[in-house]
């Protein structure tokens, strides 16, 4: 087997391993304290540090992964995620609001140094006029990762009914160590280090085409976070009457579904090994997605079965939504500089978990106050905000393609 097919793999399950824990844990952590009584808005609370740390990881991450190695970067992530849920392991009563805040401080941290790292490494795996390999690529690890993302919320349901939150957690962070064992084994060293010392200033982007693309992510994840993060799971278990296991069952099965399609968006939208997407394929697929939120909203206030159209709606929304993610992950994978790579790829995701923390602060709060109806209005004027700066960044390639 060739080299990079061997580290692709080893990326992969690495990347696999650490999204299964990351999915559960956020199962476990909502049904687990709303069981408790807390409010919406305080389940949200506890991921505050999760997004905000997220923020900063991926800006100082993409910095440490291009002076250090992107192999370095993603065995401290898998090392952190142990910690996060080893101080879970405590007895019930220890369990305060600002304990589990840190622990999701560090399981933020942790997340955002594993996939800036997966996906940096992918770049550097292929050869720069391989940009159909690398769009299919980038795909199967993005809609393989939510699939198994989708099988951590199923199991984190699981899990709390068999073992309990803290027999969950120590069967999480024993599995997790054996796997940052045979990632020290079997990373190839200093993947994705730049070839000079990267300055801390180099941080921030200064392409106005990478600028626009993170705005949009930031608005795209902003946009589904607001109704599914916290209002959908606890409109699920609370008006719609759901038990926990049918909870995690229904929303593994969605994000499994939702990581099928990204894996085939490749299929899905038509694209070639000579004819990959543009940010003309991202705005049409933009402006399908923005329509959803307000169908889906004015369904269930008219429709006399709220529920039935809540969860159709849902499965179309998926889909779209998938699209969207997997053309954006491709894109900026696709633009990133190649010589420091995780330098462009971490002021990305950067953008993501902003849009991902201020989603889930406006879930809990909308949802509280409104309804989940509320939570929909807001996912549509935030994809609005995606549909303009997706246009912005077509207007970027198409003035850079005339210029150049």
């Amino acid at each position: 087997m060739r080299s990079d097919i061997k580290q692709y793999l080893v990326v992969t399950g690495n990347y696999w391993a650490f999204t299964l824990t990351d999915g559960a844990l956020r199962m476990l952590i909502v049904l687990h304290f709303y069981q408790l009584g807390y409010s919406p808005l305080a389940i949200a609370s506890l991921f505050l540090f999760y997004e905000f740390f997220g923020i900063v990881t991926n800006l100082t991450g993409g910095w440490l992964g291009a002076r250090l190695g992107l192999n370095k970067t993603m065995n401290i992530g898998l090392f952190l995620q142990i910690i996060a849920l080893s101080m879970l392991l405590v007895p019930a009563d220890m369990l305060t609001v600002l304990w589990i805040m840190v622990a999701q401080a560090i399981s933020g941290i942790a997340k955002d140094l594993n996939k800036m790292s997966a996906k940096s490494a992918i770049k550097l795996l292929l050869p720069d006029e391989a940009q159909g390999a690398l769009y299919k690529w980038v795909a199967v690890l993005t809609g393989s990762k939510n699939a198994l993302k989708g099988v951590g919320f199923f199991l984190g349901g699981l899990l709390l009914a068999l073992l309990g939150f803290q027999g969950a957690m120590a069967v999480m962070a024993a599995t997790l160590l054996l796997v940052w064992i045979l990632s020290l084994l079997l990373l190839k060293k200093d993947l994705g280090k730049k070839s000079f010392k990267p300055k801390f200033t180099e941080l921030l982007s200064k392409s106005a085409s990478l600028n626009w693309l993170s705005a949009a992510r930031f608005c795209l994840f902003a946009s589904r976070d607001v109704w599914f993060v916290i209002a959908l799971p606890i409109y699920l278990a609370s008006s719609a009457g759901w038990s926990q296991s049918a909870v995690g069952a229904f929303l593994a099965c969605w994000v499994i579904g939702y990581g099928i399609v990204q894996a085939l968006t490749p299929a899905l939208t038509h694209s070639s090994k000579k004819a990959p997407p543009a940010a003309g394929t991202a705005l049409h697929w933009a402006l399908v997605l923005a329509a959803l939120p307000w169908l889906i909203g004015l369904a269930m206030l008219f429709s006399g079965e709220p529920l039935w159209a809540l969860l159709l709606g849902l499965l179309l929304y998926g889909a779209v939504f998938a699209i969207n993610s997997s053309l954006h992950s491709y894109l900026i994978v696709a633009s990133a500089n190649r010589d420091g790579v995780s330098l462009d790829v971490g002021f990305y995701y950067m953008a993501n978990a902003a849009g991902r923390l201020v989603g889930t602060l406006l879930s809990g709060w909308a949802f509280q106050a409104y309804g989940l109806v509320a939570c929909l209005w807001i996912s549509g004027l935030l994809l609005l905000g995606a549909v303009a700066c997706t246009w912005a960044l077509r207007r970027c390639q198409t003035s850079a393609q005339v210029t150049g």
